[in-house]
């Protein structure tokens, strides 16, 4: 750009030269100018304009020289991106929110723009524009010309050239001032000399502002119309071209929406007077008014587009509203749509056990991508902080933890059919009271299985269990697995067994995706590729397999959490934790406080995790896991999701065998069946207690409905 540089000061250089002659020609033609014809008038009056304009400039450079040379801006400006509006779509590219500061814009090419636009904008803008370098003195005259025997203020005329505008819109400021004027002058010879016809088009036709926040003819055109710029037809196209002259004045939102389409019939008036088109098709076009886009401003699964927001930061997109991105992200409108209406109706529904909340992630096991994430019952929801997004909280997961704990003891050596004693039990504590965990129902099954222990939830056993792992080797587990929230260790006792730690939806789901996908860890994600403004890519994200746990282990947590007989004694054979005709492995969980309600389930294909409880940590009224709460969102979600991929079991690992040990037939790592004792007789039931638990689940099912 160092030749425009030149270019300005040559030009500047002759001006200073011809000062005193353009002012002697000026004081000629005044005195020249007596009553003649109104033709020889309209010529002489094009000639004092054309002087004025030279000797002004002449003028302009001789007072200002310093300040405009000082002043004037580098002129390679003309070739940097302005500011741009980034878009995020799901993953198969339906518009979910755009980002951008005071300028919504998108870049459009010139061979994307119809040609009818580019008529209408020469035709009422710039009729000479391939013709003149830069500045029209014959248009600024004629513009001076008709203006003054006009009487009609809505039809003023410009004499500001395509070129000048650009200039003024991308370089200057709005003030009035002669020093302005000279500098535009000479930017727009100099932009001229640097650009074609066609890329000063482009600039053009995405930096003009078009009313309020739009800028360019992309977004314009779908403000007004809901459209691409390249599906307007020509009275769309006619009617964008008169709005940049007076974009408030124009608007067709509001009071002037007449004067919106007057603007347009003189637009389709002046390309007919130009030649673009017969005086017979601007008759035709002058008929019919385009209709008008009603003004919406909306987001689409906004807890989703803020967290997708927050990774871009973390990835070091920190300006990206200014960028013009194209953020193609992993969500599944179809799912997504799905997961909100079944969260709104659940929590309805369960308003009367004081549960005003309720939230859900969705994840493809296979590739940790996020397919839905409900992060409340509706985000702009008055009576509870809608806002809030439950999924990237943190939240005390209740038994849902267990899985974690069971996992750890298994890689020490132990078995599904390994026993442990639901009993009464204390553990002392320091200067407090003992620590006595409870069943969820308050009985005792004696000496149970761990599979059992497990499907079931037992508490008791689990604290016996996390006793004898400890309670650094289940963090260490967790933290493998892409938990990060227990980083102080020593807030952490047994009742870390029961969930007393508190995680993110995000990373509990992505840690039981784990399972899910046999021992194969993928990071939960929500971005899958990143186009610039010019849709050249920057960011794709690629599939990193890591193996964390092996597939032994995760067949075995999944056998125990699918088997619906183990889970019987306490959820009973009819739970909503059953989806008919599959093997979902599930896991759910309340704190003791009733403040917190989840329930976790996968496939060996997809995750569902589900929450319900409320934003301020008040306590439920009631909440039976596997009848109420989160339970039956997580079923509508799953059985949904489930219903056309047909049933879908995890393969049997290498190592891993079905024997019949102690007259029960198990999966066994092999080996370690000897491990098993067969001295004590396992509960089926709770022992000394004749109460009938599932006849107890159903009825309250059928309360709750």
């Amino acid at each position: 750009m160092q030749k425009s540089s030149l270019l300005i000061k040559k030009i500047i250089n002759i001006l200073e030269l011809l000062g005193r002659p353009f002012y002697l020609a000026l004081k000629f033609i005044i005195k020249g100018i007596k009553k003649t014809s109104k033709w020889m008038r309209k010529v002489k009056f094009h000639l004092i304009v054309w002087a004025v304009i030279l000797v002004g400039m002449t003028a302009g450079v001789l007072i200002f020289k310093k300040e405009i040379i000082d002043e004037l801006p580098d002129i390679s400006q003309i070739n940097t991106p302005p500011a741009m509006s980034s878009k995020i779509y799901d993953r198969n590219g339906e518009l979910l929110y755009k980002f951008y500061e005071d300028e919504n814009r998108t870049w459009i090419p010139i061979d994307k723009i119809p040609l009818s636009l580019i008529w209408a904008t020469i035709a009422i803008e710039d009729k000479k524009f391939f013709d003149h370098h830069g500045l029209s003195i014959k248009g600024i005259s004629q513009a001076v010309w008709y203006n003054i025997n006009k009487s009609n203020d809505d039809n003023l005329r410009g004499g500001s050239t395509i070129t000048q505008q650009l200039v003024k819109n991308i370089f200057l400021s709005n003030e009035k001032t002669f020093k302005r004027k000279i500098k535009e002058l000479l930017l727009s010879i100099s932009v001229e000399w640097n650009l074609d016809k066609y890329q000063i088009l482009e600039r053009y036709f995405n930096q003009i502002p078009y009313g309020g926040e739009t800028y360019g003819v992309q977004e314009a055109a779908n403000k007004y119309f809901g459209k691409n710029v390249w599906e307007l037809n020509m009275n769309e196209a006619a009617f964008l071209a008169g709005l940049p002259a007076a974009p408030s004045s124009y608007s067709p939102y509001g009071e002037n929406k007449e004067y919106a389409y007057a603007r347009m019939r003189h637009v389709i008036d002046e390309m007919a007077n130009v030649g673009f088109i017969s005086k017979e098709k601007a008759e035709e076009l002058k008929k019919n008014n385009p209709e008008i886009k009603e003004s919406t401003k909306y987001i689409r699964s906004p807890h989703f587009v803020f967290y997708v927001k927050d990774e871009l930061a973390k990835m070091g997109f920190d300006n990206f509203e200014k960028e013009g991105l194209s953020i193609y992200t992993t969500l599944d409108m179809g799912v997504q749509k799905e997961a909100e209406k079944i969260v709104a109706d659940e929590v309805s529904k369960a308003k009367n056990l004081h549960i005003t909340n309720g939230a859900v992630l969705v994840l493809d096991v296979k590739t940790g991508e996020i397919l839905a994430m409900v992060g409340s019952k509706d985000y702009y929801a008055a009576d509870i902080d809608g806002k809030y997004n439950v999924t990237t909280a943190l939240r005390q997961p209740g038994s849902s933890i267990k899985p974690i704990n069971y996992l750890v003891a298994l890689k020490k050596g132990k078995t599904l059919l390994s026993t442990i004693d639901d009993s009464p039990v204390s553990y002392p504590i320091s200067g407090q009271k003992p620590y006595t965990p409870q069943n969820y129902n308050g009985k005792y099954m004696g000496r149970v299985t761990l599979k059992t222990a497990l499907a079931s939830s037992l508490n008791i056993p689990s604290v016996k269990l996390l006793n004898e792992n400890g309670v650094d080797s289940m963090i260490d587990q967790a933290e493998e697995m892409g938990i990060t929230t227990w980083e102080d260790r020593s807030r952490f006792g047994l009742s870390l067994a029961l969930g007393s730690g508190e995680v993110k939806m995000t990373e509990l789901a992505g840690a039981y995706s784990i399972f899910a996908n046999s021992g194969v860890k993928n990071e939960v994600v929500g971005i899958l590729k990143i186009d610039d403004y010019l849709g050249k890519n920057i960011y794709l994200r690629r599939l990193e397999n890591k193996r964390v746990v092996d597939e032994k282990y995760t067949f075995l947590i999944n056998e125990a959490l699918s088997s619906n007989e183990a889970r019987t004694p306490i959820f009973g054979a009819n739970s909503k934790l059953r989806i008919k005709d599959r093997t979902v492995a599930v896991k759910t969980g309340t704190t003791n406080s009733l403040k917190d309600n989840w329930c976790v389930g996968w496939t060996p294909n997809v995750l569902v995790a589900t929450w319900v409880g409320n934003n301020d940590s008040s306590p439920m009224s009631w909440v039976a896991s596997g009848v109420s709460g989160a339970t039956p969102i997580w079923n509508r979600l799953m059985t949904e999701l489930t219903m056309e991929a047909g049933e879908q079991k995890w393969s049997v690992p290498e190592g891993v065998e079905k024997m019949k040990v102690c007259g029960k037939e198990e999966y066994f790592i092999v080996g370690t069946e000897s491990e098993v004792k067969c001295k004590s007789e396992v509960s089926p039931t709770p022992e000394g207690s004749d109460f009938n638990w599932q006849q107890w689940f159903e009825d309250a099912n059928r309360w709750n409905r």
